[in-house]
């Protein structure tokens, strides 16, 4: 029988980065006077070039995703670990497992680090892929580089965007409602609030 591979997503599944990605949005859609409330739900789950391409797409979108995620990186104080992530990365759910990260690398970094995590072997971060999230290429990478099927995967998220993700790349998704409601969530296959819940859906 083969054995499983988890590919879980960072923010809102392993740490809780809510508090520093507001302010820096926040910040940032002052800036350019751009409505918070018509920004916040795009800001889980997607890299922030996604963000920035679409709500504005005359700024340098390259230029102002690389400022946001550098100040994101420097206000990762107040970052903590989320229920189960020690275990998951310590190999306590399965001996393979990858994050895969809408952040670019050196934010994923930062945050691990504030959470007291560890980066694992396998990391895949939203600079290592041309396409993010919901589109399943981070995922698919993710498998490539663990050197796993995708049939024999299970995706960790807790936002639509990455669910759709892990389904398109024909993974099995359990979803964590740390940041959204279970029917935000109603694509994965599984649904459970937190890590702690998760040996019971393997």
């Amino acid at each position: 029988m083969t054995e499983l591979a988890l590919l879980s997503d960072l923010d809102g599944v392993l740490v809780d980065s809510s508090a520093s990605v507001e302010r820096a949005w926040r910040r940032w859609a002052a800036e350019q006077r751009i409505p918070f409330g018509s920004i916040e739900q795009c800001l889980h789950g997607i890299p922030s070039r996604q963000t920035i391409a679409r709500f504005a797409p005359h700024l340098d979108v390259a230029e102002e995703s690389r400022r946001l995620d550098r100040v994101q990186a420097d206000d990762a104080g107040d970052v903590a670990a989320l229920p189960g992530a020690a275990a998951l990365l310590a190999g306590g759910y399965a001996r393979r497992f990858a994050i895969v990260t809408s952040c670019d690398e050196r934010l994923a970094g930062a945050r691990l680090d504030a959470a007291r995590l560890p980066m694992p072997p396998v990391t895949i971060t939203s600079d290592m892929v041309e396409r993010g999230k919901p589109d399943p290429e981070a995922y698919l990478l993710g498998a490539e580089r663990l050197g796993v099927a995708p049939a024999d995967c299970v995706v960790l998220e807790d936002a639509p965007a990455g669910v759709a993700a892990g389904r398109a790349a024909g993974m099995r998704v359990v979803a964590v409602t740390t940041t959204h409601r279970p029917d935000d969530l109603r694509q994965a296959d599984e649904i459970i609030a937190d890590l702690r819940d998760l040996p019971s859906v393997l």
